[in-house]
């Protein structure tokens, strides 16, 4: 700023002495150009680089609620207890994505018995895992071994729950790089293999919700629909925010 007041000052002072066109005319390009190259160095100084925080497939959530890179959560001494699947980039759909848990639960029934509505929204194309676990927790006029396993889940302040069919979908196409970080933080990688790669979802099929569930296969990313009372394994999801 100095500089460029007392350039100003001497270029008056020339300008009145002298008042050749010239002068003005030169004087004001040379301003010019150095004006341009002040800003551009003073751009250049107090330019910083920030490290990049944004939360990416692969991260992991950790027991204190971080989401953060594996290799930084190891070094900083937090423990993983999932891996971030996806990003969510639509403002109506809840928290800023989803992770999936290292490890899978023990092989339960989604109902007790069959014949009894468990009131989810048995929409295959919502994100809604949360409330669909709620909705079959809380039907009283049945029991829902499935929800119940994932409720007790329930530490560190992280609410598990069972995946949709859309997230297990979600998921399904995730697999390729979620298993390589899954594997890194000493959990179980998604199964390829046709007897080990079905999963309860926690959405009902549309029109038979008293009898049958989607079963969803991590494996070939189909589905089929499930009587209620059978025993298949659950992948326990969380919703970061």
């Amino acid at each position: 700023t100095y500089f460029f007041k007392s350039l100003i000052c001497l270029y008056a002072i020339y300008f009145q002495v002298f008042k050749p066109f010239y002068a003005y005319k030169y004087l004001y390009h040379i301003m010019i150009a150095m004006l341009i190259s002040s800003i551009a160095l003073t751009s250049c100084q107090e330019h910083e680089d920030f490290p990049d925080t944004s939360v990416r497939i692969g991260h992991v959530l950790c027991t204190d609620g971080v989401v953060t890179p594996l290799e930084e959560c190891i070094r900083e001494g937090r423990t993983p207890i999932a891996v971030v699947f996806h990003i969510n980039h639509d403002d109506a759909v809840e928290g800023s994505g989803f992770a999936v848990y290292l490890h899978d639960l023990s092989p339960v029934a989604f109902a007790d018995s069959i014949g009894t509505k468990q009131n989810t929204s048995a929409d295959t194309q919502a994100l809604d895992g949360n409330a669909n676990t709620y909705a079959v927790f809380s039907t009283a006029a049945i029991g829902s071994p499935m929800a119940g396993s994932v409720f007790s889940m329930w530490e560190y302040g992280q609410s598990a729950y069972v995946p949709s069919v859309a997230q297990m979908q979600l998921l399904y196409h995730a697999k390729s790089i979620v298993n390589v970080y899954l594997e890194r933080a000493g959990g179980q990688p998604l199964p390829d293999e046709s007897d080990g790669c079905w999963y309860w979802t926690s959405t009902e099929v549309k029109g038979q919700e008293q009898a049958k569930a989607w079963l969803y296969s991590i494996g070939s990313g189909s589905r089929h629909e499930t009587p209620k009372d059978e025993s298949h394994k659950v992948r326990p999801v969380v919703t970061i925010y």
